[in-house]
């Protein structure tokens, strides 16, 4: 399974301005995710202090790599590490990925169109795949 090539051109194309409001966006998805899912707090203590920085980046970095995802093998494995430490489970990842998307309509305004959403949108859930499979293993070791 791979991305849409739309999908790769639009969020090779939203790269700078993710990267722009990466912060906020971020900082906005946690407040969105810990006011619906108040139980997520635990596995993301640390949000309010630099999580939220860790997250733009690596939603940065995703978007300028889209095209060249084995360019990011190390950081898939590192936030697979990361998020087995932290018990982040399938379940998860929903949650996230409907907050992020919120974050990213408020955020970005009326620059973020249908298209642009329903392209991170299938960007998230693929990566989140990804991820999903990666701690399996990690989490049956």
């Amino acid at each position: 399974m791979s991305l849409s090539a739309q999908t790769q051109e639009i969020c090779k194309a939203t790269a700078p301005v993710i990267t722009e409001h990466g912060e906020a966006i971020t900082t906005r998805m946690y407040e969105i995710l810990f006011e619906n899912h108040p139980e997520t707090r635990e596995l993301f203590g640390d949000a309010p202090t630099d999580q939220h920085k860790k997250l733009a980046s690596a939603i940065a970095t995703y978007a300028s790599n889209i095209d060249n995802l084995d360019a990011l093998g190390g950081a898939v494995e590192t936030m697979a590490k990361r998020h087995v430490k932290t018990k982040v489970k399938p379940e998860h990842y929903p949650m996230v990925g409907v907050s992020l998307l919120q974050a990213i309509k408020e955020i970005l305004g009326d620059a973020a169109t249908d298209d642009v959403v329903n392209a991170w949108k299938e960007a998230y859930f693929f990566l989140g795949d990804i991820l999903i499979t990666r701690e399996k293993e990690l989490y049956s070791l």
